[in-house]
């Protein structure tokens, strides 16, 4: 008996609990970049800036090294808000799946119709498709309040916080350059 023509195929439990494991570490490496709450909510670092300026700085400094706990603390005000709208609720739950299967937890670029796109591409098409989908939902006042609360809440904490105590890591620094205007003519 031959099996021309068949699809070869992995087994089926080694390969679901692979990809589980790997996305379990995908999903601890991601929230590895977030730096302790502690430091985030320290007390003793909080002082009004002296001008405009160092308020800028102190909001690129700290947005760069408090990225990830600035996009959990939008995410959870998010989440929150829509616990009196169900409906946006499940579509925020399936779209936060959506997510993370095909922009977080995705070792191989993304092949469609034997086409690669681009992470920019899946990372736009996402986003554009989470917004439609919840304002679908006719929760747009909730949502756009939401992200408005979530926004002040972040830049107040990040013109407020101290940066004198932080250190940068290579990511960091990278993302400061690229946002900061080169000084070069």
């Amino acid at each position: 008996m031959t099996s021309y023509g068949t699809i070869p195929t992995s087994s089926g439990p080694a390969s679901n609990l692979e990809y589980i494991s790997r996305a379990k570490e995908r999903i601890r490496e991601g929230l590895g970049s977030r730096h302790p709450w502690k430091l985030m909510f320290d007390i003793h670092a909080v002082k009004l800036p002296a001008n405009f300026k160092e308020a800028i700085n102190r909001v690129k400094v700290n947005a760069a090294y408090f990225r990830m706990n600035y996009a959990i603390v939008v995410l959870l005000v998010l989440f929150l808000s829509l616990l009196w709208h169900p409906v946006s609720l499940i579509v925020f739950i399936v779209m936060m799946a959506a997510w993370l299967f095909l922009y977080f937890l995705r070792d191989e670029p993304l092949v469609v119709v034997g086409r690669t796109i681009g992470d920019r591409v899946v990372l736009l098409v996402l986003s554009v498709l989470t917004l439609v989908f919840l304002f679908l939902t006719k929760a747009t006042e909730n949502i756009l309040l939401a992200l408005l609360v979530g926004a002040v809440a972040v830049l107040l904490h990040a013109a407020l916080r101290k940066t004198d105590d932080l250190f940068l890591d290579e990511e960091s620094a990278h993302l400061m350059s690229t946002t900061a205007p080169s000084s070069s003519s």
